[in-house]
């Protein structure tokens, strides 16, 4: 049997299993709900999941037990399923919606009999759905994207904020060339990006300024099947847009085809860049590490043929199958996506939100938190564009992610070729996963 029946065959075998044992949180009389969330352990995001946790224990009489982990997650995850012992809850990324149904681990979710579903966005309720148009998961956070722009840098020299990428490339031409720290030297890059090929981060990079100028990885052909479009005219035009920052203004920092987001925050709070392409998780950092009057958040500007748009992300409530406790799954859930749990989630302006942008539309984020720059990042979710819930997305931003850093790296590639060739190769995996 192939590596791939072979996984499929396994997957089909695990699904069945699972709907009949006992999750790691919720086995033989012990009914405490064992949620796991991607955060590292120590971080202000673990904790403030154990403030959620504890304040539902507190609201419904269930206990709770939180699992925060970051490295090699989903790893552990597959670890656990191999053991028909999976946790009760995970909250975690929309992208793994597709991966997750397909390997029969979540439990669908009834919209009508989910108190406060009503409450929340559509966008949200879009990443939580599954390629067959049912639901899987309960919304939680949301983000957009935008651009983090060293405000000091900005009116040093002299220049407005950018409402077209031809001026956002002139503003990262003056952050490169003309000295905006006063050092007298000539070592700040205009962008900062975290380019390189570590778990997809050049496509998720470039997806926003893909998104903004309407191009897009896949369309749907209906049916839950997608047709590869990366080479379409719109998306090339935003690779190539990135590959002129890289090639000819050379407005990028130095090592960036190299760097993953850990890295890339560092060099923006150093000061070897000015303008970051990112999402509000860092904004409480960055206020603490840099100054609140050095930075600025701006809407990345719609581009030339399309937009407005940036990747839309965030993370769903995954009821797991399995779970002996499935009314303290659909508890925790509800406690989850209400004005409280997404309140205790957003954790105001400190570190360690782990509600970025508020999915339940009754809660004001303006009174939680009182920093204007989350406004920028709210207005732009009106236009963000999640992953399709195909049945693995991994390698598809992973594939894409290696085509667009190859032209990054290698300013003698033709954008055009390398989108032409990357289009085969999705539409390859989208056969593979039965897709197309």
């Amino acid at each position: 049997m192939s590596r791939r029946l072979l996984g499929v065959a396994l997957a089909a075998t695990l699904a069945v299993g699972l709907t009949g044992c006992g999750s790691g949180g919720s086995s033989g009389s012990d009914n405490t709900l064992e949620i796991w969330i991607r955060q590292a352990p120590d971080s202000d995001s673990a904790k403030t999941a154990k403030k959620l946790a504890d304040a539902f224990t507190k609201a419904s009489g269930v206990p709770t037990k939180v699992v925060a982990l970051f490295d090699d997650f989903e790893t552990k995850l597959n670890q656990q399923a191999a053991q028909r012992q999976l946790p009760d809850i995970v909250i975690n990324d929309t992208a793994q919606l597709g991966t997750m149904v397909s390997q029969g681990w979540l439990q669908p979710v009834d919209k009508a009999t989910l108190a406060g579903a009503d409450q929340l966005a559509e966008t949200a309720w879009k990443a939580a759905a599954g390629g067959d148009g049912k639901y899987y998961a309960a919304p939680f956070s949301a983000q957009s994207f935008a651009l983090i722009v060293r405000k000091d840098w900005r009116e040093k020299v002299g220049m407005e904020p950018p409402a077209t990428w031809e001026d956002l490339s002139k503003l990262a031409v003056a952050f490169t060339e003309q000295d905006p720290d006063g050092n007298g030297e000539k070592d700040t890059a205009g962008f900062v990006a975290p380019a390189g090929t570590k778990r997809g981060y050049a496509s998720w990079y470039a997806s926003s300024l893909i998104y903004a100028n309407g191009g897009d990885f896949l369309a749907s052909a209906g049916n839950g099947k997608y047709t590869a479009t990366v080479n379409d005219p719109k998306t090339v035009e935003a690779v190539q847009f990135l590959q002129d920052q890289f090639c000819k203004t050379k407005t990028v920092n130095p090592g960036a085809v190299s760097n993953d987001t850990t890295v890339t925050h560092e060099v923006f709070e150093k000061g070897q860049g000015g303008i970051y392409l990112v999402g509000p998780y860092v904004l409480a950092r960055f206020v603490n590490s840099i100054g609140t009057d050095k930075i600025e958040v701006l809407p990345v500007p719609k581009g030339p043929s399309g937009g407005p748009g940036t990747l839309g992300e965030g993370e769903n409530v995954y009821m797991m199958a399995g779970s002996e406790n499935q009314e303290g799954q659909k508890k925790f859930a509800e406690f989850a996506i209400s004005p409280e749990g997404q309140r205790i989630g957003m954790n105001k302006d400190a570190n360690g939100a782990i509600v970025r942008l508020p999915v339940n539309t009754t809660v004001d984020m303006a009174a939680e938190r009182q920093d204007p720059r989350w406004k920028v990042f709210q207005e732009s979710y009106e236009h963000a564009v999640y992953a399709p819930p195909v049945p693995n997305w991994a390698p598809i931003r992973q594939t894409s992610a290696d085509s667009i850093n190859a032209v990054w790296a290698d300013c003698s590639a033709d954008v055009k070729t390398a989108m032409d060739e990357l289009n085969n190769k999705l539409t390859q995996e989208l056969q593979s996963q039965k897709a197309s």
